[in-house]
């Protein structure tokens, strides 16, 4: 566990609250601060472009490929499997928007670094790459924050980059889950399975703490973006 998990770990909350309930309240500071980073709201706010756009899903392709093989590897555990849904799934929707914003030759323009992939980006796959085959915690932590986050946001992050920058749906698989048509009663029963798995206080805590990483590890690629786009601007 990193320094900051570790801390984050020490602040054990009341004894009997749910831990979908913890894991709300826990990192609500760091997903504040997350959805606030200046790329996310220029983003969002429509002062970007789809060259913006286009490069967070290279991003998150890139995080997603290491998350996905990190839960393949656990997905027999008897806690994690749970979790574990094929109609969550990205890594498949994000090579189709690659395709589409990149052309056909994506994979060789990621191979050889003309589509760019920042240093937070690599450092985060790379801990998903090793920590997630071995931490049924960190996965799960990373797991909840990113595909709760997917389903809550996706939708309405689809609607605002359309209306925006004029993509189209074809370029914008990512933020659509087919599979689950109403994300509402999905999550509830998510939250539901997240407060009847029987982990330890010892585990909940780290999850709380990989969890508000989690976070922040998402904050450190939208930081780098920003300043990968001043700096191609800027020449």
């Amino acid at each position: 566990m990193s320094a900051s998990a570790a801390s984050a770990a020490s602040a054990v909350p009341e004894a009997g609250e749910p831990l979908s309930q913890e894991l709300k309240s826990h990192t609500a500071a760091a997903h504040r601060d997350a959805e606030e980073s200046t790329f996310v709201a220029e983003l969002m706010g429509g002062t970007l472009d789809v060259a913006a756009l286009a490069a967070l899903l290279a991003q998150s392709l890139v995080i997603y490929r290491a998350l996905e093989s990190a839960l393949a590897t656990l997905a027999g555990d008897s806690q994690l499997g749970g979790f574990i849904d094929p109609g969550l799934a990205r890594v498949a929707a994000l090579e189709a928007d690659m395709a589409f914003h990149f052309g056909v030759d994506w994979e060789a323009q990621l191979a050889d670094g003309r589509i760019v992939i920042v240093p937070a980006t690599v450092a985060y796959a790379d801990k998903l790459a090793t920590l997630g085959r071995e931490s049924i915690e960190f996965l799960l932590a990373h797991h909840y924050v990113r595909y709760m986050g997917d389903l809550s946001g996706g939708l309405i992050i689809s609607r605002m980059v359309q209306r925006h920058y004029g993509v189209s749906e074809a370029g914008l698989n990512f933020y659509d889950f087919p599979e689950i048509p109403k994300p509402k009663p999905y999550k509830d029963a998510y939250r539901e399975r997240l407060d009847g798995t029987d982990f330890s206080r010892a585990q909940k805590d780290a999850i709380l703490a990989y969890a508000q990483e989690s976070f922040e590890l998402n904050r450190a690629v939208f930081v780098d973006l920003a300043a990968e786009r001043a700096s191609s601007v800027a020449a």
